[in-house]
């Protein structure tokens, strides 16, 4: 590790030279090697063969992790033509059965652990989540669920709702959680569109110190969703519930259906409309999540892995795939700043977790809060996600954490329920950088003519298909909206809507959604690198920034807004450090024409910036159009861009 000052590309991580020895990846080379006759000399060499040959390469995931299946597949990909390729045709599993093999557990090993702010910690071990999956499954199969029926959770990242996903599972039911910070609209924008039979739903939850009831919006949902038969509430916060009630005498068995068979639903962020009921199947999930959480987060027997995540986000069912290699998890229910920033890290301790996930805009505000954690040596990976991590960002992992820690920054998608960039314990670890494309995500940065360029700025396309890319949209018969929503480009190859920078040496940055560059006079900007030299500022807490078109001028109107840190005001002599900061990290061309000062950035229920809602107000769509405001946390902050637009229209009137 080096230490001083850390700047992009500052190496803070080697392997060790025993890596392949003492990594679940190198295992894995081992065996291609003994298995199949297959050696590669490095990364790149496995990773080229990974995208290349793929019927061989998922054919080996299947086999290397030893996934139970019923009936044999004809092939392993029937064509590789996107969209429509078809993954294992003919063959017949089940994820829950997969997950509850729980390979390296003794009947009496912690397989979930549950922190929360609303209850006492609690622990399932392999015998008792087995027993919980084969009760609860009883208990929807008394009440008429059966294969395809929907089950949906309005309930948070708790061993009930874990439970629940797998017992629906289990039956070859569909699966479809939102989290019960989402309000009754958002949640009836998405499950209006998949129409489910049960409603397990929580009578509320703490956050912080605040009660929450949610047993309005409880029976709001069900008066709004017709196909609704049965609801069942977990008393989680007042106690009074009938989730016991869901039992039964039946033995734990599990439904085999096809590899491309819905598993769950998961949701686009819907602020532009209704959220996109994202399909995801048993088979592409378990190979995907398999592969991912073993080969590039190393885990696997004796690890304690933490996302940090809600029911609403995709992270919790990516979290939820970790005993599936062997991994126990670690829950939490909560908010992650209180009664401190510090709280999270002092969690990783208590509950022993050796792999702590969390997000980018965690981590940064940690790091200016001049958080300090005291970490006692068992944690040996820590994930980031959600948005680009800067490197002020990596060194200050590494400063607290030490050099033996493995920062992995991750970057994919709910469409794909995965990371298709992010790290690998065989190649060195540099601030900024996203150390590697993933195994079998054939990620490319195309130029403007659709051509795949390296070391140069370019749209993030995967041009080979992944098994976990949607089974569909739920009930788009003709595939029409998924063609549209990622193969209207570039025909034939996936589109997902980043800037990306791939390095010769296979490392990538990523920028920004390419939906929100800042183009000024024909230069292309992204967000990421800008909001990490802004909110470096003490007296910045948030930021958002948008370029808007004007017809008369090829550079455009750049406008940033600021969050202020409490008893800070936006005055000339903060413009003109923001501009100086900007002109002297980045280029003349990211200064601002005009900064406002504003309450709160827009932001989604998983904490993403809105810059394209935003874009959309500051330049006529009323309120209402530019935004589906369920699918946001804080809608009342898009009053104040509305203002500014009509204030615009009338310059007077400033």
């Amino acid at each position: 590790m080096t230490t001083g000052v850390v700047t992009a590309g500052t190496l803070l991580w080697e392997p060790p030279v025993d890596i392949r020895d003492t990594s679940r990846i190198g295992r894995y080379l081992a065996w291609l090697e003994s298995e199949r006759g297959l050696a590669f000399a490095d990364y790149a060499a496995l990773w080229e063969w990974s995208v290349t040959d793929l019927t061989a390469f998922w054919q080996s995931i299947w086999d290397f992790f030893a996934v139970i299946g019923h009936e044999p597949a004809t092939a392993v990909l029937d064509s590789p033509v996107m969209p429509g390729a078809r993954w294992f045709p003919g063959a017949t599993l089940n994820y829950a059965e997969n997950v509850l093999r729980l390979p390296g557990f003794d009947d009496d090993d912690p397989v979930v652990v549950s922190y929360s702010q609303t209850r006492e910690p609690r622990t399932l071990t392999a015998r008792q989540l087995r027993e919980d999956v084969r009760r609860v499954r009883a208990g929807l199969k008394a009440r008429g669920v059966g294969k395809g029926d929907r089950v949906a959770a309005y309930a948070p990242n708790i061993p009930e709702t874990y439970v629940l996903m797998l017992a629906t599972a289990s039956l070859g039911a569909v699966f479809s959680s939102c989290a019960p910070e989402f309000g009754a609209r958002s949640v009836i924008d998405r499950w209006s569109q998949i129409e489910p039979k049960v409603l397990v739903a929580t009578d509320g939850y703490r956050y912080n110190i605040k009660d929450i009831d949610r047993r309005t919006e409880t029976a709001t949902i069900r008066a709004a969703i017709p196909s609704i038969e049965h609801v069942i509430t977990i008393g989680y916060l007042f106690g009074e519930g009938d989730w016991d009630t869901l039992s039964g005498d039946d033995p734990l068995e599990f439904e085999p259906v096809p590899f491309d068979h819905p598993l769950y639903v998961l949701y686009s962020s819907g602020t532009t409309g209704l959220p996109k009921p994202i399909v995801h199947g048993h088979g592409g999930i378990l190979l995907e999540h398999l592969k991912i959480l073993a080969l590039h987060h190393d885990l696997g027997s004796g690890d304690r892995f933490l996302w940090f995540t809600t029911t609403g986000w995709m992270m919790w069912n990516y979290l939820a795939s970790g005993p599936a290699v062997g991994a126990a998890i670690v829950l939490f229910d909560g908010d992650p700043g209180w009664p401190s920033l510090g709280a999270l890290w002092e969690l990783a301790d208590t509950a022993g977790i050796t792999y702590f996930g969390t997000s980018a805009p965690f981590l940064l505000a940690c790091r200016k809060a001049g958080l300090t954690p005291s970490l006692s040596g068992r944690l040996r990976g820590i994930g980031s996600t959600g948005a680009p991590l800067p490197p002020e960002g990596w060194g200050w992992v590494y400063e607290v954490a030490g050099p033996d820690v493995r920062l992995l920054s991750l970057s994919g998608g709910t469409d794909v329920c995965t990371g298709f960039v992010g790290g690998v314990p065989l190649l060195p670890i540099r601030a900024g950088m996203i150390t590697s494309r993933i195994l079998g995500a054939r990620v490319e940065a195309y130029d403007s003519f659709g051509r795949p360029v390296i070391g140069t700025l370019g749209e993030l396309v995967i041009s080979a298909p992944m098994p976990s890319m949607p089974v569909g949209f739920w009930n788009d018969t003709d595939g029409s909206r998924l063609r549209e929503a990622y193969f209207d480009v570039y025909p034939g190859v996936w589109r997902h809507g980043d800037w990306i920078t791939i390095e010769p040496d296979g490392s990538c940055v990523i920028t920004g959604r390419s939906d929100a560059t800042l183009n000024r006079g024909g230069v292309r900007l992204g967000t990421a690198e800008f909001y990490s030299v802004v909110e470096s500022l003490p007296e910045i807490a948030d930021s958002l920034v948008v370029h808007l078109d004007k017809p008369d001028d090829p550079n455009g109107e750049l406008l940033l807004f600021v969050v202020l840190a409490a008893g800070r005001e936006l005055d000339d002599a903060l413009r003109t450090r923001i501009a100086r900061e900007l002109r002297a990290a980045l280029s003349p061309r990211h200064v601002p024409d005009a900064a406002h000062q504003v309450a709160a950035i827009p932001r989604t229920l998983s904490g993403k910036k809105l810059e394209v809602p935003v874009k959309r107000i500051l330049t006529g769509t009323p309120i209402e159009s530019a935004a589906a405001q369920g699918a946001l946390a804080n809608p009342e902050s898009l009053t104040r861009f509305a203002a500014l637009h009509r204030q615009r229209l009338t310059p007077a009137s400033e």
